[in-house]
């Protein structure tokens, strides 16, 4: 593992355990990337949850409870689907605060209206509103997929510094 996602690593596992929190995560196109940057840090377990990788629709809607219409409506990649995806990691776990990322890597799968590299995410702790985004990043499938990783586990620490 890289010294940039290492970092990454060692200030969540900072943040959570000066917070108290637990953390869950549900990826699609990362496949459990952003679990294995959180788990890469000893003693993760006082901070890290479990983690979801729900590849398929069936399984977004079997492990986390994402509606049918929802992914009908707007697609697997869409922020709508990543809301349901951080609200039902929380849901089906003890942790306090989430995170989601599904999109597109490549290096097919893309379309005039959602590129190649189209990811979104979402954000959710306990008692606040769920936050997303939508980022289109560039690069090979590996590029894409890193990119999304960090910008979900930055996004995560974002979230735990602010109270």
């Amino acid at each position: 593992m890289d010294a940039d996602l290492v970092e990454l690593s060692r200030a969540l596992g900072s943040a959570c355990l000066q917070r108290r929190l637990l953390v869950a995560t549900a990826e699609s196109c990362t496949g459990g990337w952003a679990a294995q940057v959180i788990t890469h840090t000893a003693g993760s377990s006082a901070w890290f949850e479990r983690g979801f990788v729900t590849y398929a629709n069936d399984a977004k809607i079997e492990m986390l409870g994402v509606s049918p219409e929802t992914l009908a409506r707007f697609g697997a990649v869409s922020q709508e689907t990543a809301a349901e995806m951080a609200i039902g990691a929380l849901y089906n776990s003890k942790a306090m605060i989430s995170l989601a990322i599904t999109g597109i890597a490549g290096p097919t799968g893309g379309s005039p209206g959602k590129p190649v590299g189209t990811v979104c995410f979402a954000w959710c702790r306990a008692g606040t509103a769920t936050e997303t985004e939508l980022q289109v990043f560039a690069g090979d499938r590996e590029a894409i997929r890193r990119q999304a990783v960090i910008h979900a586990l930055t996004g995560l620490l974002r979230r735990i510094d602010t109270p």
